[in-house]
């Protein structure tokens, strides 16, 4: 996930952030005494989670988001300094998240807000000095929990894209602990709620298509201190490819590379099904066909389509359909369409495709679904269509 407004000061001081007191006394307690019980778990939501992310500084005010459609609603991104490891609330951010928060503070049916950090233009080796070392974990958890409380947010969420290898996993998995010791002491000494923690993961457990090599997330961690995880079931192929393909096939009788893959090896490697929050996208990926007579799946592509980043939205794409009579395909295989119209193809969701993904998510026990991203719908019509499909 990427948000391209997103931008941080890397000249900011650690002298401007603001420790919460007795959350630093508390946290220089020996780690054994924080430790939660092994059998520590969390109640599911019954009701479900219909998320969103809502890119910061987008056309869509988040005053203007229907808030029927939703029960949590990401601000992305906010990043950490890459050297001093803390929040960077830049004024960008200063602007943004007061807009943000008090456009949502009121509404009804009321949303809770999570504070998402990182996201797909992040810095990951930034996130990887971090997680390193406990005094380092220790300045990115104080300022996340500082900053969340400050303006209200109701909970935190990380999206690092990704881990680059088992020593990231295992300091990964350390940092959740912490993060989730931090938050439990910060609620009981201000007599809060605790604030949610949960993070964006890749579609399977094994992150094994990017990077230099398998690399597994700490499961154990997922499963005892996050209150979810989000499995980003979308980019599963794009330009990068040499041929046409789905943005986020449920099903592939042909590869592991499939929502259906994906969301089974979290649940085979231990991480319960209430604790999963299944991506969908709000957008699309484009070819530039290398013969437009050859256009069904598989068909071979020189690149992304003309005049796009290898990226539609969803309202765009309805757009190019009717402007140009592209011609619409849906795919019962891997519940997905795709329209194409002289050299452009482009592999995308609707409204019937998504509602069988929900139909999916809630017949696998999952906890719920996340979209990314608000701004990128269609007068809510698949927003709308996901929440009838999973229920209230």
């Amino acid at each position: 996930m990427d948000a391209s407004t997103t931008s941080y000061d890397k000249k900011m001081s650690l002298q401007t952030l603001i420790f919460t007191p007795l959350l630093v006394l508390f946290m220089s307690f020996h780690s054994h005494a924080l430790v939660q019980p092994s059998n520590w778990k969390y109640a599911p939501n019954k009701g479900g989670v219909r998320a969103a992310y809502w890119p910061s500084g987008d056309d869509l005010s988040p005053s203007s988001i229907d808030t029927k459609y939703f029960t949590h609603i990401y601000y992305a991104f906010i990043q950490q300094d890459p050297q001093l490891f803390h929040l960077s609330v830049t004024e960008f951010e200063k602007k943004w998240i007061p807009q943000f928060i008090n456009g949502l503070r009121h509404r009804y049916p009321p949303v809770k807000t999570l504070l998402s950090i990182g996201g797909g233009g992040s810095n990951s080796t930034a996130f990887s000095l971090m997680a390193t070392t406990k005094h380092t974990r220790q300045v990115f958890i104080n300022s996340t929990i500082h900053v969340a409380r400050q303006y209200g947010f109701d909970g935190l969420d990380l999206d690092w894209e990704f881990p680059e290898n088992e020593v990231d996993m295992s300091n990964l998995g350390v940092l959740f602990h912490e993060w989730r010791q931090a938050i439990t002491l910060e609620a009981h000494s201000c007599r809060k709620p605790p604030l949610l923690l949960t993070a964006a993961v890749y579609y399977a457990s094994t992150i094994k298509l990017i990077g230099n090599g398998p690399r597994t997330y700490p499961i154990q961690a997922i499963r005892d201190y996050l209150d979810w995880a989000s499995p980003m079931c979308f980019d599963y192929h794009g330009a990068w490819d040499k041929f046409t393909g789905f943005n986020a096939a449920l099903y592939d009788p042909n590869s592991n590379i499939s929502t259906k893959y994906g969301i089974g090896s979290w649940v085979e490697a231990g991480v319960p099904t209430h604790k999963l929050v299944m991506g969908f996208p709000l957008y699309g990926r484009t070819w530039r066909l290398k013969d437009p007579n050859v256009d069904g799946v598989g068909a071979e592509a020189v690149g992304a389509a003309t005049d796009t980043d290898g990226t539609l939205d969803y309202d765009e794409i309805l757009v190019f359909n009717k402007e140009n009579g592209a011609t619409v395909v849906y795919d019962d295989v891997a519940v997905s369409f795709y329209s194409y119209a002289g050299t452009t193809w482009i592999g995308y969701d609707d409204g019937p495709s998504i509602t069988k993904k929900v139909h999916f998510a809630r017949a696998s026990g999952l906890k719920g679904y996340f979209f990314w991203a608000l701004g990128k719908d269609k007068d809510w019509t698949i927003s709308r269509q996901a929440s009838n499909a999973w229920g209230h």
